[in-house]
């Protein structure tokens, strides 16, 4: 199901908002090259906000203890976290970003 979130250009490039789908947190990111991605707004190594963090072109930081993660795959890409997080499909049309995610 995809769910409308907002105008693309309310999320500047290097930055990432966070959304709500029923009780689920997503981080919607926009890459310094403008590129949208959704994943999981939960670093794996804590329960910080991974939307709060620092965006680059492909990886998203978590802003309490550096753990990087992939923005296209959720790979954790530096220590202390080693799990991946979850990422969802997004998608913009007509100037909106548009998220598909089915609550479970």
């Amino acid at each position: 199901m995809a769910h409308l979130i907002c105008p693309v250009d309310d999320i500047k490039p290097g930055r990432a908002l966070r959304v709500k789908i029923e009780d689920h947190a997503i981080a919607i990111a926009k890459a310094k090259d403008g590129k949208v991605y959704a994943i999981d707004d939960k670093c794996s190594h804590g329960e910080i906000s991974l939307s709060e963090g620092f965006v680059d072109n492909d990886s998203i930081e978590c802003w309490a203890h550096g753990a990087k993660f992939s923005l296209a795959t959720g790979e954790a890409l530096t220590l202390p976290a080693f799990e991946p997080v979850a990422v969802y499909e997004v998608f913009v049309e007509d100037g909106n970003i548009y998220l598909e995610y089915e609550p479970a």
